[in-house]
């Protein structure tokens, strides 16, 4: 019955984001988007601020739900694209090895049979056709943090054309799928210990920990950009979101619930720097730029020709690796802002 429900639930979420009729839609006030679109009301009257007018179209298009996530596809997010083929493959692996049901954690295999390479395959293969359907649409909802961290580590315009940019544009999210993974099955297995026999018999199998861990800075930095109504019920353009994980944490109801909550408090200790994660991340990037070679003369000397500050070119070459190409990037970003 939660299988069908789920069906159900993912037929209907695809009918209100794709063929609902727009005039269902009732946008109601979001004092996001009026932030973001530079205007205030003084004495009842709509005042615009310096740059509210050429804001106004990127904020009325920030605010459509359907294009929160960014751009389709998983451009400038390699990192998500790789786990999602991987889980996905593992999921039909199994599934025509007729082990679907098979490859999650219980007491038995862990503490009486010591199965431990079900730690490893427990976390990527789907146990159920529903579960893969909507836990990989939240994957591959959740990459826009991957396009997130990029964009802040470098220009969205370009990806790291070397080792040491490579390695550092996917430290954060590595860091963050690693943490999850091993925290939330440690937190897993410490649950099956705790009730023994009164566990369920197979927990629920698939990449729960990094799916419910990423919906704490989902909440967290993820702002509502629109409110909205359909027949009459308010929805922001995170609530299909949420109705997703829900059906995912409940699909198999004890199953995937302890695999769920497990994430979720994994994904808080992330946040909360419990065990000092962040400091780790932060001392290999530190180490990353400190090996950083000093630039080039005959570099700075050519973006000194094409009219850009001494000192500005020197540290766009140390940012960019010493790549001309990438520091000319920063460069003329710095000054279009």
């Amino acid at each position: 019955l939660l299988q069908l429900a789920g069906v159900g639930n993912l037929c209907l979420l695809t009918f209100f984001l794709f063929f609902l009729p727009s005039s269902s839609f009732r946008a109601l006030p979001c004092p996001a988007a009026a932030a973001v679109d530079g205007t205030s009301r003084v004495g009842g009257k709509a005042r615009e601020g310096g740059g509210g007018r050429r804001r106004r179209e990127g904020a009325a298009a920030s605010s459509d739900p359907k294009m929160s996530s960014g751009p389709s596809g998983f451009h400038n997010a390699p990192v998500t694209r790789a786990f999602v083929l991987v889980s996905a493959a593992l999921t039909v692996l199994f599934g025509i090895q007729g082990r679907s049901t098979a490859i999650g954690l219980s007491y038995q295999d862990i503490f009486k049979k010591f199965h431990l390479w079900k730690l490893i395959t427990s976390v990527f293969g789907f146990s159920s056709t529903p579960e893969l359907i909507f836990g990989l649409y939240l994957l591959y909802y959740f990459r826009v943090f991957e396009r997130q961290i990029g964009s802040n580590k470098y220009s969205v315009s370009y990806f790291p054309q070397n080792f040491s940019s490579l390695m550092e544009y996917s430290l954060c999210i590595w860091v963050f799928i690693l943490f999850s993974l091993i925290v939330s099955t440690l937190l897993g297995v410490s649950a099956l210990a705790f009730l023994g026999d009164l566990a369920p018999n197979v927990l629920a199998s698939g990449p729960y920990g990094v799916i419910f861990s990423s919906f704490v800075p989902f909440y967290f930095d993820i702002p509502v950009s629109s409110r909205f109504r359909i027949f009459g019920i308010r929805f922001t353009d995170k609530s299909f979101i949420y109705l997703a994980g829900l059906q995912l944490l409940l699909s198999s109801w004890k199953r995937s619930l302890l695999p769920g909550i497990c994430g979720v408090i994994a994904g808080l200790l992330y946040r909360l720097n419990i065990f000092g994660i962040r400091r780790i991340k932060a001392n290999y990037s530190s180490a990353l730029r400190a090996s950083a070679s000093e630039p080039p003369e005959d570099s700075i000397a050519m973006l000194v020709s094409m009219g850009f500050d001494m000192n500005s070119a020197r540290q766009a070459l140390v940012q960019a690796r010493n790549d001309i190409n990438i520091a000319t990037n920063i460069l003329l970003e710095a000054q279009s802002r």
